[in-house]
């Protein structure tokens, strides 16, 4: 690749992971509007592709984040009623003890691989994660790559206090990978896009753990005021990602669009990002308990907080 193109997608990321955290600063909203913490990329630009606001009956006060962890701490701080997050972020802000429930959950359609992953550069001596023992990996703490970094250790036998981990933004994490300064990157897509179009490797990969759910949160006491707003924003929500799998191109065109990112780059995202919508049962909190448990395991969190009372059932009624 060209020097001109990687510059090109180095700065498309950036732009991404440097997004205004300030957005997080919300004006105190009426019950007719509805505030939505977006992480880049991804609801906020199905709505837009699909349409599938269009005739709301409120209005929906948006904001983007270029990660889970900042768009977390808007909804649990109350400046925002609802964001879309993948599952280890969600319980390690709950059992950090944030105010936050899930309401609506999204599965993945398939097991896509690098959708997720630990990368090297591609000259790098590390082949597996007993490699790592020793090694210096970036990642977001809480993380969906923080979390498969720890399940690779524990398959592997591994202790966690036996890698070094660097908690980074994504973006900060890129100019790290970027320049060497750290051995592995535990990532997520449309950065491991752009990270594996460059030269990078997978180490690890979502093929052998499993891609992450995408929960819907609420703050816990925009549930009762907003539970009418709430619900239909799920349904609209829905008929979007929907009409993205459907639509696989003219949502890559959109998305491309919103996050600056070159159009292939944007339709491998959501190949590698593709889900469908889940009903709350007993599975999915064993799910969550598992993620509890390794976090716990790995000395991150208490893991006090009864999982089953992370959840409210009533928007699946």
């Amino acid at each position: 690749m060209s020097k001109k193109k990687v510059a090109i997608l180095s700065a498309a990321l950036v732009a991404v992971a440097g997004l205004g955290l300030a957005a997080a600063t919300f004006k105190r909203s009426d019950d007719n509007v509805l505030r939505v913490a977006n992480q880049k990329g991804q609801v906020r630009a199905m709505m837009l592709a699909s349409g599938a606001l269009e005739g709301a009956p409120y209005t929906v006060e948006w904001s983007e984040f270029p990660a889970a962890q900042p768009l977390l701490e808007a909804v649990g701080g109350g400046a925002a009623d609802l964001g879309l997050a993948a599952d280890a972020p969600f319980i390690f802000a709950y059992q950090s003890g944030s105010p936050v429930k899930a309401i609506a959950v999204q599965a993945p359609v398939n097991q896509a691989p690098e959708a997720l992953a630990v990368l090297v550069k591609n000259a790098s001596p590390i082949k597996s994660a007993q490699d790592l023992v020793g090694k210096s990996i970036a990642t977001t703490r809480g993380s969906i790559g923080h979390h498969l970094l720890l399940q690779a250790l524990e398959r592997a036998n591994i202790p966690a206090d036996k890698v070094r981990v660097t908690f980074l933004t994504p973006g900060d994490a890129k100019a790290a990978f970027d320049s060497g300064s750290i051995d592995a990157w535990a990532i997520w897509t449309p950065y491991t896009n752009v990270a594996i179009k460059e030269g990078a490797r997978a180490v690890i990969d979502a093929k052998d753990y499993g891609l992450p759910l995408y929960i819907d949160i609420a703050h816990a006491d925009s549930i009762a005021p907003k539970h009418a707003l709430l619900a239909d924003f799920l349904q609209r929500e829905a008929k979007a990602v929907a009409w993205a799998r459907a639509h696989p191109d003219q949502f890559a065109q959109v998305l491309a669009k919103e996050t600056g990112l070159p159009l292939d780059i944007a339709r491998a995202s959501f190949d590698r990002n593709n889900r469908v919508s889940q009903p709350i049962d007993a599975k999915i909190v064993a799910h969550e308990q598992e993620i509890t448990a390794r976090f716990s395991k790995a000395g991150l969190l208490s893991g006090e907080r009864d999982v089953a009372q992370a959840f409210d059932t009533s928007f699946g009624k």
